[in-house]
C-alpha cells in the first residue's frame, strides 16, 4: 500500500512501499522422488502457458468426425450391441492395453441410465478378463477424455512382482518397457476376446494358430538318407510344431492412426519379420489420444 489508510483507519505514510517478491520457479514436487517415477536425474517444471479463451474441439466433437465411429467391428478384438474393445496395433510394454468404448457416440456424462449401469459391468468384466492373465497383478482404469469426444477408457495391465511400476506412472511405463513377444501378445488378446464372450457379444481375436509341417514317409526318409545325414533328418523331425504367429481378425491402430484415430481398415498384421524392437516410437499421450 502506497500512502491512505490501512484497514483499521491509521493513517500510513506515503514513504511506505509495497515490497515485490521476485519470480522463483516452482519446487519440483515430490513425485520425482517416488520408487514409480520412471525418470531420473536434473528436472525443472515447465513455465505454465497462459489459459486460452476457447478451448479447441476434441475429435468426434461438433463437427468434427469421429474415428470410433467409422471404424469397422473388425477393429476391434470383441463387440456386442452396444459396447466394443480395442487393442494397440503392436505388441506393448505391459501385458495388455485395451480399450472400451460404447458402439454409440456419447461422452460419460451424456450415458443413458441404461448405458450408464452397463458402463459399471463392462468396466468389473473387463477388468476381471485382464486379471485372468498370467502374469498380471493389478489392472489399472483410467479416462481422460481430452483427445476424443467418442467414450472411450482404459485398461493397463500391471505385470506381476513389477513393484516399481506400481501407481500413476504405469501409463508412462508402457512406452518405456520392451513389448512383450508378439505370440504372447496375441494369446493374450484372443484370451481376454474369448473371456468376454462367454458373457455375450462376439469374439473377433483368433487364438493362435500352430503350424504343423508333416514329415516324409519313414520309407522315402530311408531310401533318402545316407547315414551321416539320418541322425541329422530325425533331429529337426523331432523338433515338433513350431508356433507361428496368429493372424487376428481384425486391423490395429497403425502408427499414422496413433494420433489421428482408429479409421483405418486395411492395417497390415505384424509379422515375425517386422516384430517390434526394444526401440519403438510412443503410442502418445493417452490422455489426448484421439480414440
Amino acid at each position: 500500500m502506497i500512502g491512505g489508510r490501512n484497514r483499521v483507519g491509521t493513517a500510513v505514510p506515503n514513504s511506505v512501499r509495497v515490497s515485490v517478491v521476485p519470480h522463483t520457479p516452482p519446487a519440483v514436487p515430490d513425485f520425482t522422488r517416488w520408487p514409480s517415477f520412471p525418470f531420473e536425474g536434473e528436472f525443472r517444471v515447465k513455465q505454465l502457458d497462459e489459459p486460452v479463451a476457447v478451448e479447441p474441439l476434441r475429435k468426434g466433437e461438433g463437427s468434427g468426425e469421429c474415428h470410433s465411429c467409422n471404424a469397422p467391428d473388425d477393429a476391434y478384438i470383441w463387440v456386442s450391441e452396444r459396447w466394443r474393445v480395442r487393442a494397440m496395433d503392436r505388441p506393448t510394454g505391459l501385458p495388455m492395453v485395451l480399450i472400451l468404448e460404447s458402439r454409440s457416440h456419447l461422452d460419460l456424462g451424456d450415458l443413458p441410465n441404461l448405458l450408464a449401469a452397463e458402463l459399471g459391468v463392462m468396466t468389473v468384466r473387463l477388468e476381471r478378463a485382464v486379471r485372468s492373465l498370467d502374469g498380471v497383478a493389478r489392472v489399472h482404469v483410467n479416462r481422460w477424455g481430452d483427445g476424443a469426444a467418442h467414450l472411450h477408457l482404459w485398461f493397463l495391465a500391471r505385470p506381476y512382482g513389477r513393484l516399481q511400476l506400481r501407481g500413476t506412472f504405469l501409463s508412462l511405463w508402457d512406452d518405456i518397457l520392451p513389448p512383450i513377444p508378439e505370440s504372447q501378445w496375441r494369446e493374450n488378446l484372443a484370451l481376454v476376446a474369448a473371456w468376454l464372450a462367454e458373457f455375450g457379444g462376439r469374439p473377433l481375436a483368433e487364438p493362435p494358430r500352430i503350424q504343423w509341417q508333416a514329415p516324409s514317409s519313414l520309407a522315402q526318409q530311408g531310401s533318402t538318407a545316407s547315414p551321416a545325414t539320418a541322425p541329422a533328418a530325425s533331429s529337426a523331425a523331432s523338433t515338433g510344431p513350431a508356433v507361428a504367429s496368429p493372424a487376428l481378425a481384425m486391423p490395429r491402430v497403425t502408427e499414422a492412426e496413433a494420433e489421428e484415430g482408429p479409421g483405418g481398415t486395411e492395417t497390415a498384421h505384424p509379422t515375425e519379420a517386422s516384430a517390434p524392437t526394444d526401440r519403438r516410437e510412443s503410442h502418445g499421450d493417452p490422455a489426448t489420444r484421439a480414440y
